[in-house]
C-alpha cells in the first residue's frame, strides 16, 4: 500500500510498479479491519479496468 485517500480509497502499488486505485470490500468494513501504509494486501481486479481494484485481504 502506498497512499491512504479519503473515503476508504487507497493507492496501491503492484509488484510490477503499476499504481491502482483500490477500495476495501464490505466484509473488511463490517469487521473494522484497519489498513496502513506499507501493508501488503490481496486484491481482486477486473480484466476490463486495470486501474481499479477491491482489497479483499490484509496479508501478514
Amino acid at each position: 500500500m502506498q497512499t491512504v485517500l479519503p473515503g476508504t480509497m487507497f493507492r496501491v502499488e503492484l509488484d510490477n510498479s503499476h499504481l491502482v486505485l483500490a477500495t476495501i470490500c464490505g466484509k473488511m468494513r463490517k469487521r473494522w479491519v484497519r489498513l496502513t501504509v506499507g501493508d501488503r494486501v490481496k486484491m481482486e481486479m477486473s480484466p476490463y479496468d486495470l486501474n481499479k481494484a477491491r482489497i479483499t485481504w490484509r496479508l501478514k
